[in-house]
């Protein structure tokens, strides 16, 4: 196992976990294969476990959109919480895709996800927290959230 320690740096950050979401459709929240751990697309739950609404763009600005990218980073790390224990099972952060509900004009998509990536590389560090990554726009997401975000993760032996 690393030493760099996850739930230490999350616990630092003064930030809060959402409960994590239970799935509204038939697949698995998050799924261990092997060493690694891929969880499904998730949204910006907030701690009512109500979500955070809005097409960026049109009724949610840039800042408001890279904030719901953060609580759905959150949300994610409130799943690996739940499913594995601890934060510090994961070794290091693979593969982030990014989701974003948007105007046709809008081109900031990797800004907007910015939001997720910042946290996990608060989290992991930047050696292990940044990863490949993906932001694209789409023109409508479930419940209308501005981001879903989908991500794949090496986990310590």
């Amino acid at each position: 196992m690393c030493t760099y320690n996850a739930d230490e740096q999350f616990a630092k950050s003064g930030l809060k976990l959402p409960p994590a979401p239970e799935p509204k459709g038939l697949y698995k929240p998050c799924l261990v294969d092997g060493k690694y751990l891929y969880l499904s697309g998730h949204g910006p739950v907030k701690d009512d476990r109500s979500l955070i609404i809005g097409r960026i763009g049109e009724d949610t600005g840039l800042e408001e959109g890279k904030l719901a990218a953060r609580q759905a980073g959150l949300t994610m790390l409130s799943t690996i919480q739940t499913y594995l224990g601890s934060l510090n099972r994961v070794k290091r952060v693979i593969k982030v895709f990014g989701m974003v509900n948007c105007t046709p004009e809008f081109e900031r998509h990797p800004y907007i996800i910015n939001g997720c990536s910042e946290l996990f590389a608060q989290v992991w560090g930047t050696d292990n927290g940044v990863a490949t990554r993906s932001a694209v726009g789409v023109g409508s997401l479930p419940d209308n959230i501005p981001v879903e975000i989908e991500a794949l993760f090496e986990l310590n032996d």
